[in-house]
């Protein structure tokens, strides 16, 4: 399937122009969208717990908003590409998408949650079987590269730990008997870099519609699996290391 080249030219204009030369005021309306539309008053009382990560634009760290800090700005700041937009600043501090740190940070959910299973719903490829030629797929696929990194690091530390034959009874303990899913779509996975920039509502419905077959896919082949056993072969990570 393909679509219209608008996105080709704005990915053009991407590598040439930052966010301050095409949008020296920095308006973003999708926060005014946040604000009138989420009820952060609400999310911060929420029983369900929330953990939104942006990075740090000055040290590089990533730093996790819970459901007390979630505000308009914090949402802008986890999903603030610096080609695209101007670093959200909160507090004094400067941040771009929470990608750089963590894509998603799963420290917190060991550390401040009772579950053991986490499912992952993969939006960046982890493999691609090409070699990429032209420039845009390259920089694409250094981009995948680089929001994959932490997470991989992370799945291998859990991988590392399982094989130990005592993790102890502290927080080794609790990475050691994490059960980890993915939820992922090859139809997804096989877009181009141009599509990332792709908003028309065909386009998106189509996201929308391919993702609800992947979870009900998942949910055909493992839903007996949840709380049992992992699904993901993360112990294939360690290959090679």
């Amino acid at each position: 399937m393909t679509w219209p080249g608008s996105t080709f030219r704005s990915s053009f204009y991407l590598r040439d122009f930052s966010p301050y030369d095409l949008n020296p005021g920095g308006a973003n309306p999708l926060g005014d969208v946040l604000a009138e539309t989420v009820s952060f008053a609400r999310l911060a009382r929420a029983p369900i717990k929330l953990f939104v990560t942006a990075t740090d634009v000055h040290t590089g760290r990533g730093r996790v908003f819970r459901n007390a800090d979630l505000t308009a700005d914090a949402l802008l700041a986890s999903a603030c590409l610096p080609t695209m937009f101007q670093a959200v600043e909160i507090d004094g501090r400067s941040y771009w998408d929470g990608g750089y740190a963590g894509n998603p940070t799963i420290t917190p959910l060991v550390r401040e949650c009772e579950s053991n299973d986490t499912i992952l719903v993969q939006i960046n490829p982890v493999e691609r079987s090409e070699t990429p030629r032209a420039a845009r797929d390259i920089l694409n696929r250094v981009n995948e590269v680089a929001f994959n990194a932490t997470l991989l690091k992370e799945l291998r530390m859990i991988a590392v730990l399982r094989q130990v034959a005592d993790p102890g009874d502290c927080e080794g303990a609790l990475w050691a008997k994490m059960r980890v899913h993915r939820i992922g779509s090859a139809e997804i996975a096989a877009f181009g870099s141009s599509s990332k920039l792709n908003t028309e509502w065909e386009f998106l419905c189509l996201l929308r519609d391919e993702g609800r077959r992947a979870v009900d896919g998942f949910l055909a082949a493992h839903a007996g699996d949840l709380g049992r056993r992992s699904t993901l072969d993360i112990d294939a990570l360690l290959e090679g290391h």
